[in-house]
């Protein structure tokens, strides 16, 4: 891990330093800046679906692996802090890592049965998951059903996550997101990084040089779980209320999936592009057609998934670099 920072800290020159601070003073003003309610919870949620992003990027950009049912996960960890708040009075700070740890288990369990398929098989098998842990949550009583289960509010407070402002969840989320870039910026530097791709690459090629790539497959769809969940206890101590038509929706699955992909698979900024352009994009067609923003949604992901296919497979990543090149040039000219 030290050799993977020192490597990742030479790679990186002062210029680039210069704007990765400069970025981060910006983010970190940033609600100071937008005081109303409505555009912080906008800032809320975009950092949210980056840290999502960036953990489905883990199995299906660097392994290759297509899923389609990371929010059972968020949900699983959204169900275990509330549970363990509201019968055992435990703290979500506490609860955020136990819901991580339940995510990472049930994943090695699913993964355990399923990561030997590929292509759309797996896809399919994880929307299975998806629909069957919606069926049982809906019915399982002591998860509240499916009218689901809201918290109690409580006076502000640190110990419970609660607040009235949204500016300490955006800072709580802010961090979330920053530590999960720079592990996976970490990843992509170490053997997990260069493993990874060969066995999107050529999974049988990399058996034959001595990868190991169902266990690679487990510990990246492990930790990818891991990191969801989390995300899934930070959305319930932000809402108060989740239910399994809430959050076990296919369409938030699939939205996990669109963001780094119309970013840019495989990369460490290419979720953090596709989270800034896509989120903010529906929340605001959302606001602005009411109930018909919904099929509005499916339109924008179906033409961002027309968009990276036919004009740029690699992204809003590579389109940037294109346009950077091109600037470059015209400016030596």
């Amino acid at each position: 891990m030290l050799s993977g920072i020192r490597t990742m800290l030479n790679k990186l020159s002062s210029a680039k330093w210069v704007v990765l601070a400069g970025l981060l003073i910006l983010l970190i003003c940033l609600p100071m800046v937008l005081k109303g309610a409505y555009y912080r919870h906008i800032l809320v949620f975009t950092l949210m679906y980056v840290v999502l992003a960036q953990a489905w990027n883990l199995i299906g950009g660097y392994v290759g692996m297509i899923a389609l049912g990371n929010a059972v996960f968020f949900a699983i960890g959204a169900y275990t802090s509330t549970i363990l708040t509201l019968h055992l009075d435990m703290s979500p700070w506490i609860g955020i890592w136990i819901g991580g740890a339940m995510g990472a288990l049930v994943s090695v369990a699913f993964g355990l049965a399923v990561l030997r398929l590929e292509g759309h098989y797996f896809a399919m098998a994880t929307i299975a998951l998806g629909e069957i842990t919606r069926i049982v949550f809906s019915n399982w009583k002591f998860l509240g059903g499916a009218q689901g289960i809201s918290l109690p509010i409580r006076t502000p407070s640190v110990y419970y996550m609660q607040w009235t402002d949204k500016v300490p969840y955006y800072y709580i989320i802010l961090s979330m997101a920053v530590m999960v870039t720079l592990l996976v910026a970490l990843l992509d530097r170490s053997r997990f990084g260069f493993y990874s791709k060969a066995v999107k690459m050529d999974e049988i090629a990399a058996r034959n040089r001595g990868i190991n790539s169902l266990l690679l497959k487990l510990i990246a769809f492990a930790l990818s779980a891991f990191i969801t969940a989390m995300v899934g206890t930070f959305y319930a101590q932000y809402i108060m209320y989740i239910s399994p038509s809430s959050i076990l929706l296919l369409a938030i699955s699939i939205l996990i999936a669109v963001i780094p992909i119309v970013g840019g698979v495989g990369t460490v900024s290419g979720p953090i592009l596709g989270a800034i352009f896509i989120f903010p994009l529906t929340e605001f067609l959302r606001a602005y057609f009411g109930g018909l923003a919904m099929g509005i949604n499916y339109i924008l992901f179906g033409a961002a998934a027309i968009f990276v296919v036919m004009i740029e497979p690699n992204g809003l990543r590579a389109l940037l670099a294109r346009f950077k090149h091109a600037l470059v040039r015209q400016v030596l000219k």
